[in-house]
């Protein structure tokens, strides 16, 4: 028996989470729940619910509550929060020793160094479909067999399409995304490929490898959710239909599997697998993250930051679908990477960076252009 904490129940993330621990008694048990607020109905039915199953369930709204949470005495703390605002969290639960199942890439993705050097070996366990593959697919050899990670990319919704076709797109159509139910931040970041660009640093944080041997291939139907090659010249694929329940469940039992988690492929049915170059040129996103990677420091939280500024400044028709990446690759043109990495600065450089990514907006706004 594993005690939970789910930070984010309400999400996409923590409801299927809470799936599994309901199919689940006898491996799991939940000790705390919180959430942002955003749906406060849901998280009230969550807690009447989970507190008559387990008494003395600890529960609470906001980050502060999520902090606190991550430090419990429990087995396994799944961060299942969207954004910036998880990164606390994500240290609480490795300072409390916890095993950290980590949705949240953003935490690591601004934290970095800061995080890696908190964490244990094996502390943290990958909940992204595509890291918590190459996790999978990292068994079958040593580190040294390794030659390169292959992360796979929808393609989203507009796969195929030109730049100049990319600028009149909607928040309705960037919303339709092709195969991945999933929130609407991750899910306009999944057209613009930021997403993807996010994990290429994930993937270099968490499993060490140099960013000159991570690539991205599109995969339409996101039934090979990333690859492992070695120097062998093999190359181990983890496949399974596009759900979210198969990682979110090896990462709250790593490294056993949960029987039955999620149906399987059904292998008697045709199955065609297609992979595509990434189109750089109308999705520069991945490479944008690339160079912030490889340029370190407080660089991919500035491109997080600004991100996630742009994406609420698309959805709400401030800013034209191709000036999200446009932005962000404007602040970080504009940002001086400090010398050492603090926690202080990193929060300084989100907060910059969204200052700045605003006023850009504002600009291009009262320019007319979007």
């Amino acid at each position: 028996m594993r005690d939970v904490v789910i930070l984010g129940s309400t999400g996409s993330i923590g409801t299927q989470a809470l799936d599994l621990v309901r199919a689940n008694p006898d491996r799991f048990r939940v000790v705390a729940i919180t959430a942002g607020g955003s749906n406060p109905a849901l998280f009230e039915q969550q807690v009447a619910e989970l507190s008559a199953a387990y008494p003395g369930l600890w529960s609470g709204l906001g980050e502060d509550a999520s902090v606190e949470a991550a430090g419990l005495e429990c087995d396994v703390v799944l961060n299942g929060i969207t954004g910036a605002v998880g990164l606390r969290p994500t240290l609480a639960a490795l300072d409390a020793g916890n095993t950290l199942a980590l949705a949240n890439k953003e935490s690591l993705i601004m934290g970095g160094p800061l995080v890696l050097d908190r964490a244990k070996p094996g502390q943290i366990v990958p909940v992204d479909s595509e890291h918590s593959a190459l996790a999978q697919c990292l068994r079958g050899g040593s580190p040294e067999e390794v030659r390169r990670l292959v992360l796979t990319a929808s393609g989203g919704p507009f796969r195929g399409r030109t730049r100049q076709e990319l600028a009149d797109v909607t928040p309705e159509q960037a919303l339709a995304h092709p195969t991945w139910d999933m929130g609407p931040v991750i899910t306009i970041n999944s057209a613009t490929l930021v997403n993807k660009g996010l994990e290429v640093i994930e993937a270099h944080l968490l499993f060490g490898i140099p960013f000159d041997r991570i690539e991205v291939v599109v995969h339409p139907t996101s039934v090979v959710h990333s690859m492992v090659e070695f120097v062998d010249g093999s190359t181990l694929v983890q496949a399974s239909p596009p759900t979210m329940l198969i990682p979110i469940a090896l990462g709250l039992a790593w490294p056993d599997r949960v029987h039955g988690a999620a149906p399987p492929v059904d292998w008697t049915r045709p199955e065609t697998w297609e992979f595509f170059p990434l189109d750089d040129e109308a999705f520069p996103a991945v490479a944008l993250a690339r160079a912030a990677g490889e340029r370190g420091g407080t660089a991919p939280a500035v491109y997080n930051a600004a991100n996630e500024e742009c994406v609420e400044a698309f959805r709400s028709g401030q800013l034209a679908f191709t000036g999200i990446v446009d932005v962000v690759q404007a602040v970080l043109s504009r940002h001086d990477v400090p010398s050492e990495v603090t926690i202080e600065a990193v929060l300084d450089a989100d907060s910059w960076a969204r200052a700045t990514a605003r006023q850009l907006i504002e600009g291009r706004h009262m320019k007319g252009e979007q």
